[in-house]
C-alpha cells in the first residue's frame, strides 16, 4: 500500500497521474467491505463537502475534519464560532446521499501547533497498529484525532474486530478519550 501511495504522489497531476490515481482509489474501494459503489458515492459526498467547506472560508476549510463511511459524515475538529458550527453542519446534509451527520466539532480551539503534531502522531501510531494487526481489516475504518481524542467511524467484521481496534486506539500514548462510530457488518439496516 505504501508503494502504491508513492507511485500515486509521483505521477502528480498530470494527466497519466490522475488516471493513476483513479486507478488506485478504485482499488482501495473494491477491497472494502462496504462495496464498490458505497465507496464511490462516499468519495463523492467527501469531495463535495470539502468544495462546499472551502467555499465557507480556508480557515473553515482546514479546521473542519471529514470522515464519510456509507453516507454517514462525521465532522470533528474545531471551529471559531456557535455559528460557524451551525452552518457546517447544514452543509453536511446538502450533497445527496448523506443519510447522517455526526457532529463532533468543537466551539473555540485553543490547540496550538504542537499539538497539532502530537495528533498526527497519534493518529499515524494508531494506523499502524491498525495496518499490520491481521485480525484486523484497517481499510474498513477511518481514524482522525482531534486535541488527542480519536474519533474511528466504519464496518466492523464482527464485535471482537471492533472490540480490538478500540483497544489499539486507546493503547497509544496520549490518547484522551475514543469514541466509535463503527457499525457491524453482520447488523441489519433498519
Amino acid at each position: 500500500m505504501l508503494l502504491l501511495m508513492l507511485c500515486v504522489a509521483a505521477t502528480g497531476c498530470t494527466r497519466t497521474g490522475m488516471v493513476v490515481g483513479a486507478a488506485a482509489t478504485g482499488g482501495v474501494a473494491a477491497s472494502k467491505d462496504k462495496g464498490f459503489a458505497t465507496a464511490a458515492d462516499d468519495t463523492r459526498i467527501r469531495f463535495q463537502l470539502n468544495t462546499l467547506l472551502l467555499q465557507e472560508g480556508f480557515d473553515i476549510y482546514t479546521s473542519v475534519h471529514l470522515q464519510v463511511e456509507e453516507g454517514r459524515v462525521l465532522l470533528s475538529g474545531s471551529v471559531p464560532t456557535p455559528e460557524d458550527k451551525v452552518q457546517i453542519f447544514r452543509l453536511a446534509w446538502r450533497p445527496e446521499g448523506v443519510n447522517e451527520v455526526i457532529d463532533e466539532l468543537q466551539v473555540e480551539d485553543s490547540s496550538g501547533l504542537s499539538d497539532a503534531a502530537l495528533d498526527h502522531w497519534i493518529n499515524l501510531r494508531l494506523d499502524g497498529l491498525l495496518l499490520f494487526d491481521v485480525e484486523v481489516k484497517d481499510i474498513n475504518y477511518s481514524t482522525e484525532v482531534v486535541n488527542q481524542k480519536v474519533y474511528l467511524i466504519g464496518v466492523a467484521r464482527s464485535q471482537d474486530e471492533l472490540e480490538r481496534v478500540v483497544a489499539h486506539a486507546k493503547s497509544v500514548p496520549y490518547v484522551r478519550e475514543v469514541t466509535e462510530y463503527v457499525r457491524l457488518l453482520d447488523q441489519e439496516d433498519g
